[in-house]
Formats: C-alpha cells, structure tokens, sequence
C-alpha cells in the first residue's frame, strides 16, 4: 500500500503524519466512528494554530547598542535656538552623515552647518564610543579652530523602546554652559525617518533644579 507524509511547521520543527489510500493511520488515536473526518479536522486544528504562531513570538527587546546602529545614512535639517525674547525658533541648515564602525560600540558623526555668508560652511565631527556594560557614551568633538571638546554621557531610554527606528533616548553628563557649570541633557526621539534631539542645561552654581533648553537639531533621513 502506498504511503504518502503530510507535515505542518511550527518555527522550524515539523510534524509528520501518515496518510494512507483510504484514511489516515489511527494507530495513535484509537478507535473513531468517523476516522477520515477526525483527522482531518486536526490537520486543519495544527494549521490554523501553525499560522496564528507568528502572533504569539516575542520580538527580541531592543538594546541602546541596537538603535544607536540603525542610526546609520545621511540625515538633513536644521540645528535650531530659541530666541528667548521672542519665544520663537530660528536656525540654521545641517547635512549629518552618520557612520557605524561595526564593532558594536563605535560611531562617526560628521555634521555641516551653514553658519551665513560670513563663516560659511561649519563642519563638526563627533567620535562615539558606547559602553553598554556601564551604560555611557563618550564623545570627542572635533572643529577647526576649536579644542577639542570630550564628554561622558549617562545613557538611557525614556520608555519602552517600539523598535529600533521608533524610541526615545536621554543622555546626561556634567559640563560648562555659558563658562558656568552645567547638568547637560539631550533627549533623542526618534519616529521612523525623523529624529529630534533637544540640548537641555540646569546650572550647578545656584539653588534651582531647572532645566533650560539651549537649542534642538530636527533631521530627516535622506539616504542610507
């Protein structure tokens, strides 16, 4: 008698099944009235639960090291200031071009201002180097005629990141703002092919816990 194998997958593993000229093997159901009609409403049970299994996988949590990679391509936009009289932004133009090294931990930022027909062309180049053990990222800043400018910042989500192009990211460091010591702050969200990152102080040589917002860069993806 001819013997033919059904199988249904469940994430990579299989379950086979006899099927013989006339009905199924029940060997392992034991006795049915209706032994065809059993069967076949369990093979449609198996495949319906096989195409409801996707529903039921856990996507992998979403680690800093992770969203900071997806960062990666050409980004445009403009780096704006507050105008504190006037209670309105201005700014200026910006190309960013973001480089991941591969190993996990290190990134290159090279970002190009229009600073006006005076300065013209700004371009600042920033070196990241990500601790995930100790939760940091330290930055060197380089400009041309600047020293160079060294940060350690704490590095955190705020909230439960969705993936890794939509989520919101805070860094916070000690610093000088102003030549004044300062808490500094930036918060990164990120929603798909946009990200907005605002720069934040509170002074450390007074007696308020208060957070002042110094500028924001709003980019836009426009390239891998």
């Amino acid at each position: 008698m001819r013997t033919a194998v059904a199988f249904v997958a469940f994430n990579g593993h299989h379950c086979f099944m006899a099927v013989h000229p006339k009905g199924m093997d029940f060997r392992h159901y034991g006795h049915q009235p209706n032994k065809d009609s059993h069967i076949m409403r369990i093979i449609a049970s198996l495949l319906i639960l096989a195409a409801a299994a996707p529903a039921f996988a856990q996507s992998a949590p979403v680690d800093i090291a992770a969203a900071r990679a997806a960062l990666t391509g050409t980004w445009s936009g403009k780096l704006e200031y507050l105008d504190y009289g006037a209670n309105k932004w201005f700014g200026i133009p910006v190309n960013t071009q973001i480089e991941d090294q591969g190993d996990g931990a290190t990134m290159i930022r090279k970002s190009d201002f229009d600073d006006g027909p005076k300065v013209g062309n700004v371009r600042i180049t920033t070196i990241e180097l990500l601790d995930p053990a100790a939760g940091t990222v330290t930055t060197g800043t380089f400009r041309k005629g600047r020293s160079v400018e060294t940060f350690t910042y704490a590095v955190r989500f705020d909230g439960t990141p969705a993936d890794t192009s939509h989520w919101a990211m805070v860094e916070e460091a000690l610093g000088t703002d102003d030549d004044r010591p300062a808490k500094l702050r930036l918060t990164t969200t990120r929603d798909g092919d946009s990200i907005e990152t605002v720069k934040q102080i509170d002074f450390q040589d007074d007696d308020k816990a208060e957070w002042i917002t110094r500028n924001r860069t709003r980019l836009s993806r426009i390239g891998d």
